[in-house]
């Protein structure tokens, strides 16, 4: 081959290896740049959408009207009597076991022999749900309203109403009539324990209920009490000894003056308490809140909600 055509040869190779890349590289700009393309694509669309349904789940979680989940509230200043905030605080609703702050004070009048020790019986028993207490055991009155007002006991709150010096439609009859003297327009009392969805009452109701137990100072006391331990005697005449603690799970985050917690089907988880704060006292209630959490946490945003907001427009 003459130098001449080795030098075309030549020419023609490295055109072709000059062309080569730029074409290589042009067939695969299409078919690799549209697939990054759409992914970073479907990525962007991704991260709002994620970013939405999280903006939704956190809407979803805050309380209607961005203060509590009850279905019904009140804040009221115990000195002044102001309303501070309220929801739905006029409708009579069961009310559970904060009928028991109106069973001990009742119980109270009658000035019991804190002392005294009494049995429990089947008939307590009978119903009543969770206890610690057995059949034929021996208790003193005081450890009794303890297991009443701390953790809600109902066998302990029907054996301190039959011990009390009164049959049980007077009891009955003398919690009612109290009522009335407090100013408890709605409220109503069928049995001691609240139990009954019978037993009916009104946010309202119950935060002048609470200013009257806590100013009794072993109510107060009581309903202020973390832990208790006591003994008993069982009907096998052996010691028993008892560890009981507080519902309220406020005790101990705040500084409280009294309180009671509440619970049935018919009318969810209920809660009471007086709260002291640099600013100001606020007695505090939720009926109908959806879960035993919910209803600390509702009280919470509500002593915030007050204490930075100052008086909501409604009252009762």
């Amino acid at each position: 081959m003459s130098r001449r055509a080795l030098r075309l040869w030549g020419t023609l190779f490295l055109a072709a290896l000059a062309a080569c890349p730029a074409t290589m590289a042009g067939a695969a700009t299409p078919s690799h740049a549209p697939a990054a393309t759409a992914g970073i694509q479907t990525a962007a669309a991704r991260r709002p959408a994620t970013g939405t349904r999280h903006r939704r789940s956190r809407a979803r979680r805050a309380p209607p009207g961005g203060v509590v989940w009850a279905r019904n509230a009140i804040v009221v200043d115990p000195a002044t009597g102001e309303v501070l905030y309220q929801k739905n605080s006029a409708a009579a609703e069961p009310c559970a076991s904060l009928t028991k702050m109106m069973t001990a004070l009742v119980l109270l009048e009658q000035k019991p022999d804190m002392d005294r020790v009494v049995e429990v019986t089947q008939a307590e028993l009978s119903g009543g749900g969770h206890t610690q207490l057995r059949r034929g055991e021996q208790v003193r009155i005081g450890d009794l309203l303890h297991m009443s007002l701390m953790c809600s006991d109902n066998v302990a709150t029907r054996v301190l109403a039959r011990e009390s010096g009164l049959a049980p439609d007077d009891f009955l009859a003398r919690m009612n009539r109290k009522a009335v003297e407090l100013g408890l327009a709605r409220t109503r009392f069928v049995e001691f324990t609240g139990l009954d969805e019978r037993n009916v009452s009104t946010a309202a109701d119950i935060a002048t209920l609470l200013h009257t137990a806590a100013a009794n100072e072993t109510i107060q006391e009581i309903s202020t009490t973390r832990s208790y331990d006591f003994r008993s005697l069982s009907a096998k005449n052996r010691t028993r000894l008892h560890h009981i603690g507080t519902t309220n799970r406020l005790l101990g985050r705040y500084d409280i003056r009294g309180g009671k917690t509440g619970f049935i089907q018919e009318a969810g988880y209920c809660f009471a308490t007086w709260i002291h704060t640099d600013s100001r006292d606020m007695i505090a209630v939720v009926m109908g809140a959806p879960t035993n959490a919910t209803r600390f946490a509702d009280v919470v945003r509500l002593v915030q909600h007050t204490s930075t907001q100052g008086v909501a427009p409604g009252g009762l």
